[in-house]
């Protein structure tokens, strides 16, 4: 059959995560650096979409495409990460020094390569910074401005509403890491991702993969945000976020209620052959008496 029970989904979920943080360094690095670009290539999609004038339901439909790439590469995406390890933690699989590896690593290489493509965007846009950037960039340096100045004008609210969009975000994208092994086909994968993906970018939840593209390539373009107002008023309330739904919400809750337990059916035979041993002592016990 096609489909894969919860029970074998969360079994597989911890053999992939035991894979992912044995990884060396450099395919940590190498692999999240591939998986930002993807994504922030869904990302520019997007953007493009929205600049002309099409509704926004549109780049919610046509964002997974980023996702489901770097899921059937095998890439790191840290988000997905945030719920696959802590599930392997609570297992007795990986240790929590290797969990923390994990995260640092493939964090650092989805930044890398966010950046990275968000700089040949502008590039590319402009070219190479010789002319304007029309609609996209206006767009692109509204969406940066939003994400962090807007933020910091709420104040202490809005780091918390940064962090709660953060939450709601990464419980989908975490179900669709999880659902991309609920199917032995590549279409039932790709179908089985599309629908959370999709359903957490069509509500404007934070993302912090995303925006290591939206905030950078805004700047790109002119937006008046600074560095610290990135990464205080959006990229660390809504990594936290991400973590916190990722680890809680998924990984360990699945994990929690679909962990491998022993069944009756396989507690039988030793229960059985327990009676008997008990049945053949009585005889022997009551013949000492006599």
């Amino acid at each position: 059959m096609d489909y894969v029970n919860p029970t074998e989904l969360v079994q597989e979920a911890l053999r992939v995560a035991k894979k992912k943080a044995a990884l060396s360094t450099q395919d940590l690095l190498l692999r999240g650096f591939l998986a930002g670009a993807f994504l922030a290539y869904a990302t520019s999609l997007v953007m493009i979409v929205l600049s002309q004038g099409l509704p926004p339901i549109v780049g919610a439909v046509l964002f997974p495409v980023g996702f489901v790439m770097l899921v059937l590469l095998g890439l790191e995406l840290a988000t997905g990460n945030f719920a696959l390890l802590p599930a392997a933690l609570a297992a007795g699989e990986v240790p929590f020094g290797k969990l923390l590896r994990n995260w640092g690593w493939v964090y650092l290489g989805n930044v890398i390569g966010s950046v990275f493509y968000a700089v040949l965007f502008y590039l590319a846009v402009t070219n190479c910074g010789t002319s304007g950037s029309g609609a996209l960039g206006d767009l692109l340096k509204q969406a940066a401005q939003k994400k962090t100045l807007g933020y910091m004008a709420l104040g202490t609210s809005g780091f918390a509403t940064a962090f709660v969009k953060g939450m709601l975000c990464n419980w989908m994208v975490t179900i669709g890491t999880v659902l991309a092994m609920v199917s032995r086909s590549t279409v039932g994968k790709i179908v089985a991702m599309w629908l959370p993906i999709m359903t957490f970018f069509a509500h404007g939840y934070e993302h912090s993969i995303v925006n290591m593209f939206v905030i950078p390539a805004g700047m790109f373009f002119g937006a008046p945000v600074s560095m610290r107002q990135w990464w205080f008023w959006n990229q660390l309330p809504v990594t936290l976020g991400n973590i916190v739904s990722g680890a809680f919400f998924t990984g360990l809750a699945l994990y929690a209620t679909f962990r491998a337990k022993e069944s009756f059916a396989s507690a039988a035979p030793a229960l059985a052959a327990h009676q008997t041993e008990e049945i053949k002592l009585e005889p022997t016990v009551e013949a000492q008496a006599l």
